[in-house]
């Protein structure tokens, strides 16, 4: 070899080396996340990622997340799905949304998939039990019955006197959307109570929704849960004090806006748990070897000083059960 041609092989040789090094070391696992909420209107992207540390794993570092904030646009989770199962990704995570998780298993039977739902996971057909999940699907239940049976009961302990309730569901929403009907007709805190639903999908039929409200005169407002809601908050918050109806939410972020009431479970920590699930598989663990989780924590918030301007008294006993009171 002449020196010329020594010299200018050495001299390519250090740039050769890093990809040579990139090609030996395995590529980090990717997560799909897929949520149908807004990327800025909740911290469940956060939540999922403290759960992700328990067990070993940083974004960035040694797995790799891809979110998918759909912001309520039903209609994009069979492409999501799609593509996902494609690649294919080694885990699909739906941490808050029933749609999502029904997808996500009608995608794919291989792909693991971990899924945070508020019906019954077997009964919606993502697991075989709840002890023994049994196929590629596993995560967390949180009670949307029990919730909204005590929501209802602290409604009516907060507006004693109220008689006629409004209800709100997002037809979108489907299966949330009859689950929240159906524990609400089966509350015992039902009895001589009167309801009206009202449906709504848009920020317009939001707006008719609330001026039926006002026409009905209703004495509160339930709000049902649900991603788009949840995004609308400012929305929803704004609208019942300018017609001067208590209402009461799915989620601690209304109050913090100015909502009345809420109740729910922590919802947080059910998408932690979703994130703990997620890296236990990344592990070895087998979804069909991990029992559904069923929550156990609860929040109850009031905005006091929304009390006030709505002419309400909160009793000293609602005031004491309730987890956080915002002045």
């Amino acid at each position: 070899m002449r020196r010329r041609e020594f010299i200018k092989l050495i001299a390519g040789a250090p740039a050769a080396w890093p990809f040579a090094v990139r090609a030996q070391q395995p590529a980090m696992p990717v997560i799909g996340f897929v949520d149908l909420g807004s990327a800025t209107a909740n911290d469940r992207a956060a939540a999922f990622r403290k759960g992700l540390n328990e067990t070993g794993y940083v974004e960035g570092k040694n797995v790799t997340i891809e979110y998918h904030w759909l912001e309520c646009r039903y209609e994009h989770l069979p492409a999501v799905m799609t593509e996902l199962v494609g690649r294919p990704v080694a885990v699909i995570t739906t941490p808050a949304s029933i749609p999502a998780a029904q997808a996500a298993k009608a995608a794919t039977s291989a792909i693991p998939i971990v899924f945070g739902v508020g019906d019954d996971p077997v009964k919606l057909g993502l697991v075989a039990s709840l002890s023994r999940p049994g196929g590629n699907a596993t995560g967390v239940n949180f009670f949307v019955a029990e919730v909204v049976a005590k929501r209802l009961g602290l409604l009516h302990d907060l507006v004693p006197a109220a008689a006629r309730i409004a209800v709100i569901v997002n037809p979108a929403n489907a299966a949330l959307a009859e689950a929240t009907l159906r524990a609400l007709k089966k509350s015992p805190g039902m009895l001589g109570l009167q309801i009206q639903v009202f449906e709504a999908g848009t920020s317009r039929e939001i707006d008719a929704a609330f001026a039926a409200i006002a026409r009905e005169r209703a004495d509160a407002l339930f709000v049902g849960p649900d991603a788009y809601f949840h995004g609308r908050r400012v929305q929803f918050v704004t609208l019942a004090a300018r017609n001067g109806i208590p209402a009461s939410y799915s989620s601690r972020d209304y109050p913090e806006v100015g909502g009345l009431m809420s109740y729910d479970t922590d919802n947080s920590d059910s998408v932690r748990q979703v994130g703990v699930y997620a890296g236990k598989i990344l592990n070895g663990a087998k979804p069909a070897d991990l029992p559904v989780i069923q929550s156990t924590k609860f929040e109850f918030v009031i905005n006091l000083q929304t009390a006030r301007a709505l002419g309400l008294t909160v009793p000293p006993s609602l005031l004491a059960r309730a987890d956080e009171v915002i002045e």
